[in-house]
């Protein structure tokens, strides 16, 4: 006799490939071109599960649609920025299906870079490079369902694989020492990491949160890990890359009020000094100039960095 239970469920759509054009009267073009994944959830949904009753299963081919349709009918500005875009594909979700009790919408995007000619930016041509992946998740759930009349909204957004490095100011030294330790002291070195950022919106109504400017909080975020990398006078010989990462976190809490908290990923991707002491060559340390890159094992350092709680002194 079955006597399991669905703990959590969650079905939908996912890749969704879907292009917006917006065609401006004088001629100027702009584009956005997005991968989503729509899931939805609520309790009406475990029959499909335990019963095999599909009468309230939303097809994931409708969900699929249900992204084209708004795509092509909601206002451009609401289509073209990817953290309302999922916000409102979300509401649209729960609002029409009374059964849905939440609906998760994640969107991520490569954008396309204008191309410029003479300084000039051209109308309607793009080009894309390797860069990072920007991508947002919206979380959309009814708070007395099955009514949508209170809705609780929540919005994370960030960036990954943006690779960075330099070749001087980084050091890594006083770390603990044993027996098994053979790493020596790093007064300067190559360093060099992928970086995975990602941010949580204080939580607000569903308005609030589509007036923010969401374009500003990613270009800011990804300039402040940017900038503190390469430039902040503490970034110039960190003790780790632990403070590197607080240092770029504690940036853009202090830059954007409406973000809660940061975390980041850095996976620490080496390059050692190649050994050329058997060709009667120096090539460590302060002689260092050619260097082995090592894909495996790479150091990982993550951490969230929030706000201090109310209160905390």
């Amino acid at each position: 006799m079955e006597n399991s239970i669905v703990k959590s469920q969650a079905y939908g759509k996912d890749r969704v490939r879907v292009v917006r054009v917006v065609r401006h009267q004088d001629g100027w073009q702009e584009i956005a071109d997005y991968w989503v994944c729509c899931l939805l959830s609520g309790e009406q949904f475990e029959t499909s599960y335990t019963k095999g009753d599909n009468k309230l299963v939303v097809a994931t081919d409708s969900q699929k649609n249900t992204v084209y349709y708004l795509a092509k009918t909601l206002p451009a500005e609401k289509v073209m920025v990817p953290e309302v875009f999922a916000s409102e594909v979300a509401s649209f979700m729960v609002k029409k299906y009374a059964h849905v009790t939440s609906c998760q919408v994640k969107v991520t995007t490569k954008p396309w870079e204008r191309m410029k000619f003479d300084d000039k930016a051209h109308a309607h041509s793009f080009y894309r490079e390797g860069k990072e992946t920007r991508w947002t998740e919206a979380v959309v759930t009814k708070t007395s369902p099955p009514s949508a009349a209170s809705l609780n909204t929540i919005i994370n957004s960030g960036f990954y694989d943006l690779e960075v490095l330099k070749t001087t100011n980084s050091s890594f030294v006083d770390f603990w020492r044993d027996e098994l330790t053979t790493l020596p002291d790093m007064p300067d070195r190559l360093l060099s990491t992928k970086v995975l950022c990602q941010w949580k919106f204080v939580p607000q109504t569903i308005e609030a949160l589509q007036a923010i400017d969401y374009d500003a909080a990613y270009n800011g975020a990804k300039r402040n890990t940017l900038d503190a990398f390469a430039n902040d006078p503490r970034a110039w010989v960190h003790a780790s890359v632990q403070s590197t990462l607080y240092i770029m976190a504690d940036r853009i809490l202090n830059d954007f009020s409406h973000v809660d908290d940061v975390y980041y990923a850095l996976p620490n991707i080496h390059y050692f000094p190649f050994d050329l002491s058997k060709f009667g060559l120096k090539n460590t340390q302060t002689d260092a100039e050619v260097y082995m890159p090592i894909a495996d094992p790479s150091g990982l350092i993550t951490a969230t960095i929030s706000r201090p709680s109310k209160g905390k002194f």
